[in-house]
């Protein structure tokens, strides 16, 4: 199995990358990684290959472009900064440019990928509060709701090319080693960690780990069955013609409150979590960007449970224990 890789080095794509090379070390279907990168000099791990966008969009460069399955995971972290005018342009254009390249090479291969597995995020289904939100959930209009749409819009665009695409809109991934959690560990473990405004707002989260096996999961069925098999009234995405596409919500079974993160977060790390942040105060700190921390998302993952995935770290406590142990 040859795959190619959109922001393999990242937070997921490293973690994906490593699962991928450890499950099927010793078998006889062996896989093949590439990363794709804009720096060819950038370090990577053993058994992974490189390719740049330019090789990718050079029709005269000589690569071997069987890959069976592309896995779109290039785009700036949404929380990482304010978000003004300019850094909002800046978070489309990190992930429309790739998906684009991807798209330029799909159209012009003469192998075309058997799926393309693309990022998104629950973001796409807008503030809703405390409402259940499944795959077939409609969506409330804000700047991260249009972020995801486009995205989503354009990496369809594969099925153009006879590529079936399974989205996976993707909550807050829980792991030591980066993302939210390694925000926190330096607040939480000098004492000023604490409950985010009401604290009645509802995290949507999923662990790395699982992220990973479900990601994994769904490559693997498709492959296996083919993505028509996938399909269902709850999961089908509209697309221009009759391929298949399919949405996952890449979430625990589990949503938490704000309040039960904290306290979670705080028994693990052994320190108290007695502090308040009022929401006025997270709104002029913040902007508009506080809306990822004050108002919640209860996204639910029916579609891959249906799907028969079994989730190996359903619970915070867990995902928390059992990856950093």
């Amino acid at each position: 199995m040859n795959i190619l890789i959109s922001g393999g080095s990242g937070f997921l794509g490293s973690a994906f990358s490593k699962a991928l090379l450890d499950r099927y070390k010793g078998r006889d279907e062996q896989v093949n990684i590439t990363w794709l990168t804009r720096d060819s000099s950038q370090s990577h791990p053993t058994g992974i290959k490189m390719l740049t966008y330019d090789a990718l969009g050079n029709t005269d460069e000589s690569f071997d472009d069987n890959f069976d399955v592309i896995v779109n995971l290039a785009g700036a972290g949404i929380a990482d900064s304010r978000w003004s005018d300019e850094r909002k342009e800046a978070l489309l254009a990190s992930r429309i440019k790739p998906t684009e390249s991807l798209l330029e090479f799909i159209a012009r291969s003469s192998h075309k990928p058997k799926l393309m597995l693309s990022g998104s995020a629950i973001g796409w289904y807008g503030t809703q509060g405390n409402k259940p939100l499944t795959e077939n959930s409609s969506y409330e209009t804000d700047f991260a709701h249009k972020l995801c749409q486009e995205w989503e819009q354009l990496a369809l665009k594969a099925t153009d090319y006879g590529v079936p695409v399974a989205i996976v809109r993707t909550g807050v991934v829980m792991h030591p080693d980066g993302g939210m959690i390694a925000r926190l560990l330096m607040p939480f473990n000098m004492g000023v960690g604490g409950q985010l405004g009401g604290g009645k707002q509802i995290m949507s989260w999923i662990s790395r780990e699982d992220w990973v096996g479900a990601a994994i999961f769904i490559i693997e069925k498709h492959l296996a069955e083919g993505t028509e098999q996938q399909v269902t009234p709850n999961n089908a995405l509209k697309t221009s013609n009759d391929m298949p596409a399919v949405v996952y919500n890449l979430t625990a079974p589990n949503p938490v409150t704000n309040h039960k993160f904290t306290k979670v977060m705080g028994a693990w790390l052994r320190r108290p979590t007695i502090f308040t942040l009022p929401s006025p105060l997270l709104k002029l700190m913040f902007g508009e960007m506080s809306t990822l921390l004050i108002d919640g998302q209860k996204v639910l993952p029916e579609a891959l449970q249906n799907a028969g995935y079994e989730f190996k770290q359903p619970t915070l406590k867990q995902a928390l224990e059992e990856q950093s142990s």
